[in-house]
């Protein structure tokens, strides 16, 4: 099976969605993704993108994805955070993932960042797995905390 690992396109971002929308069937959340695909093209593609993507595609269709972007450290300065990677599921164990991986771990030694970091479900035990082997760590007694829309309307709301 011949692939290509290359910069997406925003032409890419109909079948990008398609692939968020499958991680968020996997991970248990299908009806979780609000972004469009004018979104993925407005904030990726535009003057000032919030987003890099990297694409796998076999014969024009895109099997695989990763999604970053750059954020600050006070400890280390600029970071790459890798907010997802995706392989289609009946592409998975093909090598797709790794090559993904490997063109994130080179973009951020290409970008000069001290650290590339992201989250896993505990649950995601191949996934999990697929990360300790590579030499990355998983931080023991840290949690993802976030506030969503909900909660960000109500607390500002009493401000």
């Amino acid at each position: 099976m011949d692939y290509i690992i290359r910069d997406a396109v925003a032409e890419d971002m109909p079948q990008a969605l398609t692939l968020i929308e499958e991680l968020a069937l996997f991970e248990k959340e299908p009806d979780a993704v609000e972004v469009t695909v004018e979104d993925l093209i407005n904030e990726g593609f535009g003057e000032k993108p919030l987003f890099h993507c990297f694409v796998a595609e076999i014969n024009n269709e895109l099997v695989g994805l990763a999604l970053v972007y750059f954020r600050f450290s006070t400890w280390k300065g600029r970071t790459v955070h890798l907010e997802d990677l995706i392989v289609r599921e009946s592409m998975r164990g093909s090598g797709i993932g790794m090559a993904l991986y490997k063109r994130v771990m080179q973009y951020g030694k290409e970008k000069g960042v001290k650290r590339v970091e992201w989250n896993v479900l505990d649950w995601n035990k191949p996934a999990v797995n697929f990360y300790l082997k590579s030499g990355a760590k998983i931080l023991e007694g840290w949690q993802v905390v976030q506030m969503d829309e909900h909660g960000l309307n109500a607390f500002v709301s009493k401000m």
